[in-house]
């Protein structure tokens, strides 16, 4: 969520850390800040709102330092003001820290803190740390001082801290929220994200829980809590800088939604072979026979991964034929779920970094599952957690709103389901080939489907001005109906619901009448018709009706009103391929409509790109 950047070296602090912070802000924020370090002193400038507000400010006082940090704040504890926008001091105002994350014991804190004289200026939670820190501080030096602190300190966080009593040294810990550091030619970087330090190193070190990185002028020396040295690689990060800006589309999810046939053919480059019939899954470090022996998978993930998951359960239990369930991240670790060492655990996630899905892992993972990541970040906690990872592929992907890492997924699940299905001969060699095949033509079927931008942008026009959307799909393609319908709540902030066709009839057709559009996802496959009756109760109630289908099939251009109703067409495709497709127009959809209403479509309100605090 918060996003942090922190830098020492030779070069101008203050441009390293904007730009840092601008490369930040698709994670969502409120407030942003920055400390720099001066001849033994410490000066901050913050401001609540977007980065412009902070230029501004630095702009009318300007200030410079030798080394630094910053902070785009996304506000937990306390109003997205410029009193608790961070970086936070201590009493003395010699001690600096940015967080992500939770405090969850920092009531008590505090009123211990205030019973011993330290005065408090802000309402969060992230305050305490320095006068924590302030209080532990003796002459062996800040990283002591933290270690100490962190003794009284509950929650999931990542902390960077400088003091300028203990000069040219930037000390941050990690127990829950991510955090890299970027290893540079005699300069040294740290972030919560890769894209922050991209443009200037692509050497990184992830860094695990409950690890501390004490980086200085002549280098870095990373430890546990207890200051015991720990071993670290660095990993060389093999996305182009370039792919993280905009390369002229208007926003980065547009850019994004029309980079997923380059994503989705990254994502089957050299795993699917047509010559042998198989799929080749190397990161996957789990014997055959372990796989041949499972009995249930179980497919952890939040949001839109969980979607993702939905469709894969579709894919696994066709082609592997495993039994799947499909579980919120969020939810699972609050019951006692039935887990046997014959149970595979998925977890899906774009960062690796989900606070829920990780603690859903981990709970699986204790009771004896084995487990398994489809992931885009290599390095991430959810890679390294877990024995095997499909990544993804897809790229950074900076908009909030999830396009080019969720087609990626439907495609690491479909070519991980044919994976299952030959380990446990549920799938021969012939019967694998037209999954393939169909596999490596998606891109340019892709391709072709990017081309009903202006009829979404059309269908945008004539909608974007309603209050509710109801979106339906059957089989494989109800998820599509969700996920159509999270991507408009999500960047339009109209009211969506996707729903099962079958369960129209349960509930939802109250909702329909003459100001609600209803979305269907009807490809021609085998519940087309079924789908046609659900078209047809619709109109019956008014509803105007937005439909997909695929092309050369005019069962539903019949059925329809050309002055109230749309017609979406892609091509053809594989049956088990058809969610891959579908998706594109309802993001295309969705964008437009967001467009129309003036939202801040890579940063839509109060979401956050990574969830990576409860």
């Amino acid at each position: 969520m918060c996003g942090i950047i922190g830098y020492i070296g030779d070069k101008q602090v203050l441009p390293i850390l904007i730009d840092g912070l601008r490369r930040l802000e698709y994670r969502g924020y409120d407030s942003a800040g920055v400390a720099v370090v001066r001849d033994g002193t410490i000066e901050l400038r913050r401001s609540a709102g977007k980065l412009a507000r902070l230029e501004e400010a630095i702009a009318g006082n300007p200030l410079d330092g030798e080394y630094g940090i910053g902070h785009t704040r996304w506000a937990t504890h306390g109003r997205p003001t410029e009193e608790n926008a961070h970086p936070h001091r201590d009493c003395t105002g010699r001690i600096v820290v940015v967080h992500n994350g939770i405090i969850e014991n920092y009531l008590d804190l505090k009123q211990q803190l205030q019973k011993e004289g330290h005065v408090f200026v802000t309402e969060t939670d992230t305050e305490i740390v320095a006068h924590l820190v302030e209080r532990e501080m003796k002459d062996d030096g800040l990283e002591n001082a933290v270690r100490r602190a962190l003794l009284y300190m509950r929650g999931l966080f990542a902390l960077v801290l400088m003091s300028a009593d203990d000069p040219k040294k930037i000390v941050t810990v990690r127990n829950g929220p991510p955090i890299v550091v970027g290893l540079g030619d005699n300069e040294f970087f740290v972030a919560s994200d890769i894209p922050a330090i991209l443009s200037h190193t692509r050497d990184v070190v992830f860094m695990g829980d409950e690890e501390m990185a004490v980086i200085t002028t002549s280098g870095v020396e990373f430890t546990d809590y207890s200051g015991r040295a720990v071993s670290k690689k660095s990993t060389r990060i093999s996305w182009d800088p370039v792919m993280a800006e905009k390369a002229g589309f208007k926003h980065f999810m547009l850019k994004e939604i029309f980079e997923q046939p380059m994503a989705v053919k990254e994502t089957v480059l050299g795993r699917a072979s047509m010559e042998t019939g198989k799929v080749f899954l190397h990161e996957i470090d789990i014997p055959d026979q372990v796989l041949r022996n499972v009995e249930r998978v179980v497919i952890l993930a939040c949001g839109t991964s969980w979607h993702s998951g939905l469709v894969g359960k579709f894919l696994i239990e066709s082609l592997a034929r495993l039994p799947v369930d499909v579980d919120y991240g969020s939810e699972y670790r609050y019951r006692d779920p039935i887990v046997s060492e014959n149970t595979l655990a998925i977890v899906i996630t774009q960062s690796g970094e989900t606070a829920d899905t990780l603690a859903a892992l981990r709970e699986a993972k204790r009771k004896g599952a084995r487990s398994m990541a489809i992931c885009n970040v290599v390095g991430s906690m959810a890679t390294r957690e877990t024995e095997g990872t499909v990544l993804t592929h897809a790229g950074p992907e900076i908009g909030v709103a999830s396009t080019k890492a969720f087609t990626s997924q439907l495609v690491a699940l479909h070519l991980l389901a044919i994976y299952l299905g030959q380990i446990r001969g549920t799938l021969s060699t012939a019967d694998a080939k037209p999954h393939l095949e169909a596999l490596t033509q998606l891109p340019l079927l892709l391709e072709q489907t990017l081309k009903c931008e202006p009829i979404t942008e059309e269908i945008a026009k004539r909608f974007y001005q309603r209050s509710d959307f109801l979106y339906l799909g059957r089989g494989i393609n109800y998820p599509i109906a969700l996920e159509g319908a999270l991507k408009l709540k999500e960047i339009s902030y109209i009211h969506a619901e996707g729903y099962p066709a079958g369960e129209m009839k349960h509930g939802p057709i109250a909702l329909i009448d003459e100001q609600m559009p209803v979305v269907t996802i009807a490809p021609h496959d085998h519940v087309f018709e079924k789908m046609i009756g659900n078209i047809q109760e619709a109109k019956a109630r008014g509803g105007a009706v937005i439909a997909l289908t695929t092309e050369g099939h005019n069962g539903i251009h019949s059925l329809l009103d050309p002055a109230h109703d749309f017609l979406i067409t892609v091509p053809e495709s594989h049956p088990l391929l058809t969610p891959v497709l579908m998706v594109v127009p309802l993001q295309l959809l969705a964008y437009h409509i967001a467009v129309r209403r003036g939202c801040d479509v890579d940063q839509p309100r109060n979401l956050a790109k990574s969830v990576t605090v409860e």
